[in-house]
């Protein structure tokens, strides 16, 4: 009998310990004007977030030098990964006479075009925007220099909640597409 409460009582413990199941997010598409032209196979190669958004956690701010976490908000795959699929879908949809392909992907071709994409910040400030800071590179098939730019956007969350940030996170990466869109067919 004391062998099976102390294990019962054992049981207890643990579950009281545990923590509930993360709740799971992911960015979603926004549509973006369409572009006539640009590069007939558009391939995306790299894309790296920044060490501190590396993780499963969505990092709510990164402001006061400290990086505030919310522990059962979770993304629901790789950001970097989510990221580069994002990126691809939005760039498909604003350049309909282009194929885009990621590096990653099963499909290949040989490139026209290539983008690499490193995301410096992807969270909110202390107003509650969420700031996104990238720079890309994008090269042209027969150019030697490839042409880099940084931006920066800041787009208010609808809401407060872990929820808001994800939209405007969603609404920051389309804006994004819609200038890699513009960079691949302008060349500049």
């Amino acid at each position: 009998m004391r062998v099976l409460l102390g294990a019962l009582s054992f049981v207890v413990v643990l579950a009281a310990c545990s923590s509930p199941d993360p709740v799971l997010y992911t960015i979603a598409p926004v549509p973006g004007p369409t572009k006539i032209g640009g590069p007939k196979v558009v391939v995306i190669e790299r894309v790296q977030v920044a060490n501190y958004l590396d993780r499963s956690q969505i990092v709510r701010s990164s402001e006061d030098y400290r990086v505030d976490l919310k522990s059962n908000d979770w993304w629901g795959e790789a950001l970097a990964s989510m990221l580069r699929r994002m990126v691809q879908q939005e760039l498909a949809q604003r350049l309909p006479q282009s194929t885009v392909l990621s590096e990653t992907g099963a499909v290949s071709a040989s490139p026209d075009a290539t983008i690499d994409i490193e995301f410096r910040r992807l969270d909110e400030d202390r107003p509650g925007n969420v700031v996104l800071q990238a720079q890309a590179s994008v090269s042209f098939k027969g150019t030697r220099t490839p042409n880099v730019r940084t931006y920066g956007f800041s787009v208010p969350a609808p809401s407060p909640a872990v929820r808001g940030e994800v939209a405007a996170i969603s609404t920051a990466v389309g804006q994004l597409a819609d200038a890699l869109a513009m960079m691949l067919v302008t060349g500049r």
